[in-house]
């Protein structure tokens, strides 16, 4: 893969890369707007708030923006820029009189699985530019545009001003950073700082023996264009390559490029030709082309609610996912493309990844999935981490792992195998692929893709379950009971562990749906059969859900690992009444330990409440989130960076709006009582719809269905009390059934279209933002 943004093709994944992505892009493209009213999709400004003739997407995204007018003096403060593989973080330079500009790459790590995934296969930090003014510092006024993907503005100093815009550009895969000087400005400079090549965990964490840093890096000058080559003890080595350009009129351009090979030394010539392409051209030529994706990008689904402060909260993280993944960059690292000092440089497979690509779904989003790719096209390393007697017929993934799912578990304080249940040493954390392919099950019940099914998710979760299968033992009561294993983050092994009899009982029901979909006769449903009929019930005591059997849930513990089956799985829900006083204690027993408690914990929490309809409940968690937790960029810290919880706020948001779990589409569900109007539109649900709907003086006025793949429609449509209308997207009637009050079935053809409405009602179905109930603040360092 290279530094560039379409990266080469691995040789021969299986299934093919190209074929699993397909289907994701195509539904990812094909959010339409037919029968919806809005304004030119183009506006070159966003025009007064609400206004009847203003651009919905343009008037959100300007009331979104962040906005600096105090210095950031910390990575968690200050704006970001990425396009998946490329990032920069922009903040002052410590100690110094100076802005920085980080340069990091998320496909740049270090090569040696001897010392485990955290350290000698862990991602390398590359460097940063600083910008040094000539006079001193007093002031800065900048905007990050979220719909440009742009920074713009102002640093003054004693001596004048510099007018600054920048970002990280969607394809070319280069940070350009156009400055123009006023005349007391003129002799500011740039100059790029690399970085030692070493693990960011050596500064929380004993080295493993013999593990030595990188080489230093070596900077010269190459025809015009500076770089800086970092070779690898491993071989191979990653360059950052830049130039400036100087236009009519005093404008500065800084054009950066990273690449990264192993084990050949291409890198340097591929960063070289990157930016000596892009510096013939100057900014006002190349940021057009970036700025299209983006406003493309945006215009494939609408959310809008008036709490102003978590909008804007919900825009940003929507521009943060597409800023760190795509489907065809790495799965993204704790603290996705933007590496800083931090223990956790690697990718986390016990809660991180599923939380960090939830929000694709509903979103529309589908091009974003680097998950279902990932899998795929690695798929035989899972067999080969685990140990030899289980690789021919299992597969696992260990809790961390590089940008190719390897771990190398087996060095000390390097990385975590996968384990073996009832042993330990190494930690039996055994349920991390399972739950990982919960996201593709996600990515296929949104899209109805079979060949995502029959290639990636049916083959793969085979194996994983099987390694479970393995384990099973009938025990006295007749039941068939686990060995123990590991409840992620709790620190006790447990026979009978929740989270793998959760996750356990979902592979093997989601593997006989699939195989009838598929029309597969496997010779293991039977045994798959037989778990669901014997597995062993879920360990309970009068608090609720338990660690596993014998281990009740007694401390602080910020991980809903021992909920799974409530959330995300949905298999013990709210609309099972036998089970709500079980999800009820469970959830009360979890959030009433303080002490450990994280930002994602009130995530979950507000998914769960969001599930259980209590939207003030939701609404109240996610206060706690943005109060304790959110830092003024919209980023989370614990160590060091972790983007999981921010964008999974997003997902419980989704939650609150609209849920599609159990074959029903939940029509705002969970809606606190202060958001009178909502206006969503083209809202991806399982079974391949997209959605509208809007709400107005606290009623919903109409809901509107497209369906990609023609799966069965049952709507819970949330409109008053009373008979509805049902209609295809030419008004014409179209037959439904009442399943039960407020629920209706509709017979929807691939193509069809359906719009509920009361009986008698015309609305305007138009999508517009909904005017805020009070202001709130901007993100970022507001005056």
């Amino acid at each position: 893969m290279t530094g560039s943004a379409s990266p080469a093709p691995s040789p021969s994944p299986s299934p093919s890369r190209r074929s699993v992505l397909g289907a994701a892009a195509l539904a990812a493209g094909a959010a339409g707007t037919a029968g919806l009213v809005a304004a030119a999709p183009d506006a070159a400004a966003a025009p007064p708030a609400h206004s009847a003739d203003a651009d919905p997407w343009v008037t959100v995204l300007a009331d979104a923006d962040l906005v600096w007018q105090r210095l950031p003096k910390t990575w968690y403060e200050g704006p970001f820029l990425g396009n998946a593989l490329l990032g920069s973080g922009i903040y002052a330079e410590p100690g110094a009189n100076a802005i920085r500009f980080t340069v990091q790459h998320s496909e740049v790590q270090d090569h040696r699985p001897e010392f485990g995934s955290l350290f000698g296969l862990a991602r390398l930090p590359i460097g940063h530019f600083t910008l040094e003014p000539a006079g001193t510092i007093t002031g800065v006024d900048w905007r990050l545009r979220l719909r440009d993907a742009e920074l713009t503005g102002t640093l003054t100093t004693d001596r004048g001003t510099l007018e600054l815009r920048a970002h990280v550009h969607n394809s070319r895969s280069v940070l350009a950073v156009e400055v123009r000087p006023s005349a007391g400005e003129r002799a500011f400079r740039w100059v790029f700082h690399p970085a030692e090549a070493i693990s960011p965990r050596a500064a929380f964490k004993p080295l493993p023996a013999g593990y030595t840093a990188n080489p230093p890096a070596q900077v010269a000058d190459h025809g015009g264009v500076r770089a800086a080559v970092q070779p690898l003890l491993a071989g191979g080595q990653h360059v950052t390559a830049w130039r400036e350009r100087t236009d009519r009129g005093g404008a500065r351009t800084l054009y950066a490029a990273v690449a990264h090979s192993h084990p050949a030394t291409t890198a340097l010539g591929r960063a070289l030709r990157s930016v000596r392409t892009v510096a013939a051209l100057p900014y006002g030529a190349v940021a057009p082309g970036h700025r299209a994706w983006w406003h493309a990008y945006y215009r494939r689904g609408f959310l809008s609610f008036p709490d102003a402060r978590l909008q804007r909260f919900y825009w940003i993280q929507l521009y943060k996912v597409a800023a760190a993944a795509r489907a065809d960059a790495p799965v993204m690292a704790t603290c996705g493309p933007w590496l800083e000092p931090t223990p956790w440089p690697a990718t986390w497979w016990n809660l991180n990844v599923q939380l960090e690509y939830w929000l694709i779904h509903g979103a529309n989003h589908l091009e974003l999935d680097a998950v279902t790719r990932a899998l795929g096209e690695f798929r035989d390393g899972l067999s080969d981490q685990l140990d030899a007697p289980y690789r021919k017929d299992s597969a696992g993934i260990a809790r961390t792992t590089d940008t190719r799912l390897r771990n190398g578990g087996d060095a000390a304080n390097g990385g975590y195998a996968v384990g073996i249940p009832g042993q330990d040493p190494p930690t039996p954390e055994v349920g991390n692929l399972t739950w990982a392919l919960h996201n593709v099950w996600l990515t296929y019940r949104h899209t109805m893709d079979r060949r995502m099914l029959r290639e990636v998710l049916f083959p793969l979760l085979r194996r994983a379950v099987a390694y479970y299968l393995h384990f099973l033992e009938p025990g006295p009561d007749g039941r068939l009971h686990l060995p123990a294993t590991f409840s992620p983050e709790y620190g006790v092994n447990a026979p009978d562990c929740n989270y793998d009899l959760m996750l356990l009982r979902w592979g093997c029901a989601t593997l006989l749906d699939a195989a009838d979909t598929l029309g597969v006769r496997d010779p293991s449903a039977g045994r798959w059969r037989e778990v669901l009929a014997r597995l062993a019930p879920y360990p309970v005591d009068g608090n609720g859900f338990m660690i596993g059997a014998g281990v009740p849930f007694a401390k602080s513990h910020r991980h809903y690992s021992h909920l799974l089956a409530v959330y995300p799985l949905y298999e013990v829900n709210w609309e099972q009444p036998a089970q709500r006083d079980l999800i009820e204690r469970s959830l009360r027993h979890w959030v009433g330990f303080e002490g450990a408690l994280q930002g994602y914990t009130f995530t979950g929490a507000a998914s769960i409440a969001a599930q259980m309809g209590r939207g003030e409940e939701a609404l109240e968690y996610l206060g706690e989130l943005l109060t304790r937790f959110i830092r003024p960029n919209t980023m989370y810290q614990e160590s060091g960076p972790v983007i999981e919880t921010p964008l999974s706020a997003a997902q419980s948001l989704h939650d609150m709006v609209c849920q599609s779990w159990g074959g029903v589409i939940r029509v705002f569900p969970a809606l606190p009582r202060a958001w009178r109007s909502v206006t969503v539109h083209d809202f991806r649900t399982q079974g391949a719809f997209l959605l509208g709907a809007a709400r107005e003086d606290g009623r919903t006025r109409w809901v509107r269905l497209r369906s990609e793949a023609g799966a069965p429609c049952v709507l819970r449509h949330s409109l008053p009390t009373g008979p509805v209308e049902v209609r295809d997207g030419r008004g014409r009637p179209l037959p439904y059934e009442e399943v039960a009050a407020g629920t209706v079935r509709i017979a929807l053809d691939k193509g069809g279209t359906a719009v509920v409405t009361a009986r008698g009602d015309r609305p305007p179905m138009r999508i517009a933002p909904v005017a805020p109930n009070e202001p709130a603040p901007r993100w970022g360092l507001p005056a």
